[in-house]
This record gives structure tokens, C-alpha cells and sequence, in this order.
């Protein structure tokens, strides 16, 4: 059976910058209380006129494309992991691919909040292990501003827009997702969620007046929550899969909070310096957070290296996958 590596990645930032000086003058909050709970100091908005969180995705996948030597023809499935697709229906993954100009593959969203992004990563891969795929994308993009009350400190702080993509195609080499672990406890919704906007509460003057189409979140029951799922996930894959901390060379965090990201490399027993962090120029981008962090670091990734890929979401969600890197960065 082929493995599935990822063999290029690429992101997408919005330009404009939202600082916790800026904050400051939004809510009642400061650069020290925001940095010192979140580890956050800014996040990119997305402020682009007629721009959605596929216009995203889609410059993420263009970029991708483009640097792996990819034609769009190439291209047999994209999945794309959001909380905030453009519309309700149709989904995010067949605009995108109409944005780029992939016209003969297939496409859907997976929604599992901040963990949507490993989730879709593992689903697309059972299509290259299985042989009937070649070459599959997967994107995680969310345009998490247009969903957040920036009069409600507890959550305007946490989260920014992006958007990751990476591709991914068969192998025979020992490189390539080897195991995933995932979890669910759909009792957490009561903890994180929207509390207006779909079936049980559709829009209605009165669901808009009471700022209900907002992410809302106790965040004590969350911060709890993740650092277990996230530990679990990570202790099943090392025991399942014989390794030790000395054999991780790098851990792959969703960047939520960076108490939970200490606490999960603690759990890893690896140190900072072999975990990847940008939370503090990025908050927040719930299923961008992954494929950003991957980006940022590529260049210092060799192929061969081992990687945990760890996340936790809304619903609950949680789950980690263990891969190893497929390439060497080349500019």
C-alpha cells in the first residue's frame, strides 16, 4: 500500500494587522493581560472588499500550484476544512477549485472546528492509500473576524484569518502519514460554539440583535478539555507507535493558547525549540493554524523527520497524526 506524504505547502495572510494596542482600544483588555493568557501579540484581518474565506484558500492553492510544479489538471480531489465557508451552501471546496481553475476533480468541506484541518489531512490520504487518487490538496481556511464580537474580550483577542493548503501524493518511500488518532464528545458543544445561524436557531432579526451569530466560548472548560484531548492523542500515537520523546523532531500544535501549547510539549517531553509556534503573530485561525505552522517552518524541515500533528476544536474534537516529512526544502 502507497503512503500519502505531503509534497509542498503554501499560506496565505491577510496584510492588514490587528495588535493588542489596538485591542486596547476595543475592549477592555491590554497588551500585557492578552500576551500573558494567550501568548498572542497579533493577527492578521482580512479586510479585502468582496473577499471570502475561499478567496483565501484560493491564493493558498494557487501559490501551492505554483511552487510544487502542479498543473490544475493534475488535481483529482480538494478537501477544504473551514468554519466559515463563504455561504452555507454550496461548499468551500468546489469554489475554490472554479477559483484556481482545477475543473476535473471533486470536492467537499469537513467542518470539526480547529481540528478540521488534521481531519480532512487523514480522510484525503485513505484516497491515495487506497490507489484511486494521485495527487490530492487539502486547505484549511477561515475568515475567523467575520465571526467574532470585538466587544467580547474573552474571544476578540484569540482568533485571526489565514489560510493553508498542502499537497499531497502516493509514495513507496518510508516517508508519508504513518498513524492518526482521533476523538470526539459532541457533550462539548455546550462549551464552544455559534448559538444562532444554523437549523436549531436561523437568522431572525431578533438572533442578530442579540449578537448570536458570534463565537461564543467558556473558556476555563475548554483550556481543560484541549489539554487532555491533545495530550491523549499524542500519548496513544507514541505508545501505538514505539516512540520516544529523544525520536520527535518536531510537534505540530493547533495554535489556541500558548499555555496549551506549553502544556502539550510537556506531555511530548520536547522542548520548545523542537515545537512549532506562531501564535504570537498569527492568533487563532482555527483550520489554518496547522498548515500555516508547516509553512513557516518548511525550510527547516529535512525529509525524514518525524512530526506529530495535534489539534483540538469545538465540539469537541480532538486528534493527532504522526507523519514523516517527505522532502527538503529547496528555494
Amino acid at each position: 500500500m502507497k503512503r500519502a506524504a505531503i509534497t509542498g505547502v503554501m499560506g496565505y495572510l491577510p496584510e492588514d494587522i490587528l495588535t493588542n494596542k489596538d485591542l486596547e482600544k476595543l475592549v477592555d483588555t491590554n497588551d500585557e493581560w492578552i500576551s500573558t493568557r494567550t501568548g498572542i501579540k497579533e493577527r492578521r484581518i482580512l479586510k479585502k472588499e468582496g473577499w471570502a474565506s475561499s478567496d483565501m484558500g484560493a491564493e493558498a492553492v494557487k501559490g501551492l500550484l505554483e511552487k510544487t510544479d502542479t498543473s490544475p489538471d493534475e488535481i483529482e480531489m480538494l478537501i477544504c476544512a473551514t468554519v466559515t465557508p463563504d455561504l452555507v451552501f454550496p461548499g468551500n471546496a468546489n469554489t475554490i477549485c472554479d477559483k484556481v481553475g482545477i475543473d476535473h476533480a471533486f470536492g467537499y468541506d469537513i467542518n470539526a472546528a480547529c481540528s478540521g484541518f488534521l481531519f480532512a489531512l487523514t480522510t484525503a490520504a485513505k484516497f491515495i492509500e487506497a490507489g484511486t487518487h494521485k495527487k490530492v490538496i487539502v486547505v484549511g481556511t477561515d475568515y475567523m473576524s467575520s465571526i467574532v464580537d470585538y466587544t467580547d474580550r474573552a474571544t476578540c483577542v484569540i482568533f485571526g484569518d489565514g489560510a493553508g493548503a498542502v499537497l499531497l501524493e502516493g509514495t513507496d518511500e518510508e516517508v508519508g502519514l504513518i498513524d492518526s488518532h482521533f476523538g470526539g464528545d459532541g457533550s462539548g458543544r455546550a462549551f464552544l460554539h455559534m448559538k444562532a445561524g444554523g437549523s436549531l436557531n436561523p437568522a431572525t432579526v431578533e438572533t442578530v440583535m442579540n449578537r448570536q451569530h458570534f463565537v461564543y466560548q467558556e473558556g476555563r472548560h475548554v483550556f481543560k478539555y484541549a489539554v487532555r484531548g491533545m495530550a491523549d492523542s499524542i500519548n496513544t500515537i507514541m505508545d501505538r507507535n514505539g516512540l520516544e520523546d529523544k525520536d520527535l523532531d518536531w510537534v505540530v500544535p493547533h495554535q489556541a493558547n500558548l499555555r496549551i501549547i506549553n502544556s502539550v510539549a510537556d506531555v511530548a517531553g520536547v522542548p520548545l525549540d523542537r515545537v512549532m509556534i506562531n501564535i504570537d503573530r498569527y492568533g487563532n485561525t482555527t483550520s489554518g493554524t496547522l498548515p500555516l505552522c508547516l509553512w513557516d517552518y518548511e525550510k527547516k524541515l529535512k525529509k525524514g523527520d518525524n512530526l506529530i500533528l495535534v489539534a483540538f476544536g469545538g465540539g469537541f474534537t480532538w486528534g493527532a497524526t504522526y507523519l514523516k516529512w517527505a522532502y527538503d526544502f529547496s528555494a
